[in-house]
């Protein structure tokens, strides 16, 4: 038996008409979008634009042509902050951050071009957001936030910190990476100035894509220059949104099969697709809270929280504990860190990590079941000291 649950690093399966859509472009049309005339180009840059409004109601975007795709989460975000934050701005962070957040910002910290402050979490992984309100200043520009934790499964109150942002007129940018498709997002309700994304998560598209939603009023500077197929004649770099961040040929085969992965999400419906992946972490949660020796980190059941459960097994290296449940028993999760260093650190398990196990779509109470009596099994054979 195969059992996947890594599905917070990259969901898999994916949907079948996702791989459809893959395999149609590259068998059908495969050109670059919009850089002639012919037909095969004109039908990839139809499609582009519709998965641009796609992701547009999605999110309730208000403009599509402010939706840029880009790489994947990481690649979206360092374009947002390096061509946004200027010198002796003051950004505020929380303890839950991802590296795709934190290095960048610590590169522009240890450059001394920004000031950043680290808003301490709990061991939960949940914020006061009065601490955010305490630590802004007269030159905060920006607070980031991540909307769910990859380490804890901790989802954070973003309406309530967007509020904060707008009343004291500072921009506001949400790491949706574990939440885009599992949890709504309204950029317009919820304050958020600029949201990142990736699409080979709980939007079920393809590894190699994600992007940026932003807000009319914001202007981020050009990273990379080069082709777009508009404005040619021109030295300059186009200055009009989408243009103005994608230089170069888009990843079109990421693109398509992001908009199937969205088109399989609205489908099914996020409420639906949510409800089932949370009574399967509850039940979850429930047989390794019967089992002697694990721990788990994060929020309680009680508590809004992602379809993932990070735990230990007494003083067992996590990296022992997932090598043998792929080994022995075909279950494949993760471990270690997470690249969130600071979340593991409030949480109380670094350096170490933790064993995370993470649910999609298509995993089963059958799947549960066969993961509990593996670790039982590992404690019970092993004879672990725990």
């Amino acid at each position: 038996m195969k059992v996947y649950l890594d599905n917070s690093a990259t969901s898999w399966p994916k949907p079948p008409s996702v791989i459809s859509a893959i395999t149609g472009y590259l068998n059908d049309y495969g050109a670059s979008p919009g850089r002639s005339g012919h037909s095969f180009a004109i039908k990839a840059a139809r499609e582009i634009f519709e998965t641009r409004e796609l992701i547009a109601v999605l999110f309730n975007a208000p403009d599509s042509e402010r939706v840029i795709f880009s790489a994947n989460a990481t690649h979206a975000i360092n374009i947002a902050l390096k061509g946004l934050l200027k010198q002796g701005d003051h950004v505020i962070i929380s303890h839950m951050e991802h590296n795709s957040v934190y290095r960048p910002l610590k590169y522009l910290e240890n450059k001394g071009l920004i000031e950043l402050t680290v808003i301490p979490c709990n061991e939960k992984g949940e914020t006061d957001t009065r601490l955010i309100s305490g630590s802004i200043k007269a030159n905060t520009r920006l607070v980031v936030m991540i909307h769910g934790s990859n380490a804890s499964g901790t989802v954070m109150p973003v309406a309530g910190i967007g509020e904060i942002c707008r009343l004291k007129n500072i921009l506001f940018m949400v790491d949706a990476a574990q939440t885009a498709g599992f949890i709504p997002i309204d950029i317009q309700k919820d304050n958020i100035d600029i949201l990142a994304f990736t699409g080979h998560k709980k939007l079920y598209g393809p590894p190699g894509i994600g992007g940026l939603c932003i807000k009319d009023n914001i202007l981020i500077e050009t990273l990379i220059h080069g082709g777009t197929g508009s404005k040619s004649e021109m030295a300059d770099h186009p200055a009009f949104y989408p243009d103005r961040l994608e230089a170069g040929t888009l990843n079109t085969v990421g693109v398509l099969g992001l908009k199937a992965g969205v088109q399989f999400i609205l489908g099914k419906g996020i409420g639906s697709i949510r409800n089932q992946q949370l009574q399967l972490t509850e039940y979850l949660v429930v047989q390794l809270n019967n089992i002697d020796g694990i721990r788990i980190y994060g929020p309680g059941l009680s508590n809004e929280r992602l379809p993932l459960v990070s735990f230990n097994i007494g003083r067992i290296p996590p990296s022992d504990i997932a090598f043998i449940l792929d080994r022995d028993f075909g279950i494949m999760s993760r471990a270690g860190i997470h690249c969130t260093p600071l979340a593991h650190q409030a949480m109380g398990s670094f350096p170490r990590g933790t064993v995370r196990l993470s649910l999609g779509c298509f995993n089963t109470q059958q799947e549960i079941d066969y993961v509990a009596e593996a670790l039982k099994k590992i404690i019970s054979e092993k004879n672990f000291n725990i």
